[in-house]
């Protein structure tokens, strides 16, 4: 069960939750909720979920180190994000890196913080389809705890601004 949203309540701030993964178009959610955090007075959560799975007993050395490899680049590509924030709107965001299931790790972390008010997501533009996150949360939209938007990936940067 989602808690309630504090985000306007007094002592609290609205904050914008950005997915950092490996798709082509996280720039532009970057983008448009550092544009947003601006306008609003609000912040930016940036979350990398690292997938994990079992491993057998006789794998668990080697679990280990790609575990390691693995909080490696969640943390250079939240480094990454968070510089792109930070050039857009002098903002330092906060950083979550969270193993497990994506959908199960993205509500535990929208649960946990009350002032999370939107999730924002890009939609890749090409052929392929809109995007892991997208299709992932286009049969939970219906239930979804809070507001999501979705960018297009294809939006410059000017776009987005007159949309922020």
């Amino acid at each position: 069960m989602t808690s309630k949203r504090l985000c306007f309540e007094p002592g609290h701030k609205p904050k914008c939750l950005v997915i950092v993964d490996d798709t082509a178009e996280w720039d532009r959610a970057v983008y448009y909720a550092s544009r947003w955090a601006i306008r609003a007075g609000g912040g930016v959560v940036m979350l990398r979920i690292i997938e994990t799975d079992e491993p057998s007993q006789e794998w668990l050395g080697v679990a280990d180190i790609m575990r390691a490899e693995a909080h490696e680049e969640a943390n250079a590509a939240i480094d990454r994000a968070a510089g792109r924030a930070n050039g857009i709107a002098a903002i330092t965001p906060e950083r979550l890196i969270r193993e497990g299931a994506p959908m199960e790790q993205l509500l535990a972390v929208i649960d946990e913080d009350p002032d999370i008010a939107m999730l924002v997501l890009a939609a890749n533009p090409g052929a392929e389809g809109p995007g892991p996150w997208v299709a992932l949360l286009a049969h939970e939209l219906g239930v979804f705890p809070i507001p999501v938007t979705i960018i297009s990936g294809a939006l410059s940067d000017q776009s987005v601004d007159s949309l922020s």
